[in-house]
């Protein structure tokens, strides 16, 4: 289901969604640096068991602020989502997401959404791995981590060139999050991860911007065994929809029977050379050199159809906006 933008003329007008739980250390000084030029802040109380919500009702005295609460907790892509909704039904234009942790410099709020007002991008996302000698400062788990799931990110949503899927620093043009079906996205920590392959069946540009890691005395609720299975499963989903979607179904190219051909000649060469290989060994017979060209000239051309599809994919990725939200974007 997706929302319908408001006839209001303010487009530029920008609204941050901070998901809050367990964070009443840290909101308050995220809510202090977020500046002027940003018209209003949703806090998302994801049922926090420390009432983040009515700290904030309580404690911050900010015109800008609005406090939303979900009944059940639903996770911090759920939280975000109720953000989105409120802000679009708002009328605002660019929606900003930072989390409550203080692990974001709210100071850079401009910088994501300057490419969106300018129309060269529809959604920006943080990306901490620019600035090699200051990547230093992040946990090496964390680098790992992230290096893993950037190329798994990029099969699966076809955004190649982009990294740090998992960094939650984000903004959207309110047009482009209108067009996705919310209420499908994943709503716990895959939701980055997932909003990356939603996108990319609206065709939106995606845009990375450099940020600097920050990381103080906040504590993660990502525990990695429990959500291990989530993302592989959901990376391999997201794969098979969106090969399904932008080659067979919206329509064909010569990528389209690159990939298919090519697995099954690699599939085929690799169970006939195992066949006759392990016939070889119980037989004590050695294969004939026929045998074994049969076997690799498949793999071998398996592999180049496979790469010649992902040569075209990468070359896919959307780079062009055709997002239209009036004069006030610049377009």
């Amino acid at each position: 289901m997706s929302l319908s933008l408001p006839s209001s003329p303010s487009s530029l007008r920008t609204a941050v969604v901070i998901p809050c739980y367990k964070v009443t250390r840290h909101i308050l000084a995220v809510i202090a640096e977020i500046g002027p030029e940003v018209d209003g802040i949703y806090i998302v109380d994801d049922c926090c068991p420390d009432g983040s919500g009515r700290f904030v009702q309580e404690h911050c005295p900010d015109a800008r602020v609005r406090v939303l609460f979900n009944e059940l907790n639903l996770g911090v892509g759920g939280a975000v989502m109720a953000g989105y909704r409120a802000a679009i039904a708002d009328g605002y234009g660019v929606l900003v997401k930072i989390d409550g942790d203080g692990q974001m410099d709210p100071t850079l709020v401009p910088r994501f959404v300057a490419p969106i007002a300018s129309g060269r991008a529809d959604y920006t996302k943080g990306n901490r791995f620019f600035n090699l000698e200051k990547i230093a400062r992040m946990p090496r788990i964390r680098i790992f981590g992230n290096a893993v799931l950037s190329f798994m990110t990029k099969f699966s949503s076809g955004y190649w060139s982009s990294f740090d899927p998992t960094n939650g620093f984000t903004a959207i043009a309110a047009s482009t999050a209108a067009q996705l079906p919310l209420h499908k996205i994943s709503q716990r920590y895959f939701f980055e991860t997932d909003m990356l392959f939603r996108l990319n069946t609206v065709r939106a540009v995606v845009l990375d911007i450099p940020i600097d890691s920050r990381y103080e005395d906040e504590v993660s609720n990502l525990k990695i065994h429990k959500v291990l299975t989530e993302f592989m499963s959901g990376h391999l989903r997201n794969f098979c929809k969106r090969i399904f979607y932008n080659y067979y179904l919206r329509g064909m190219s010569v990528a389209s029977l690159e990939l298919p051909l090519g697995l099954l000649l690699i599939t085929w060469g690799t169970v006939f050379g195992l066949f006759h290989w392990v016939q070889s060994i119980v037989s004590n017979v050695a294969t004939t050199a026929g045998t074994v060209m049969v076997s690799a000239l498949p793999i071998i051309l398996g592999v180049q159809l496979v790469l010649a599809f992902i040569a075209f994919d990468v070359a896919s990725e959307p780079t062009q906006s055709h997002r239209h939200d009036g004069e006030g974007l610049g377009r």
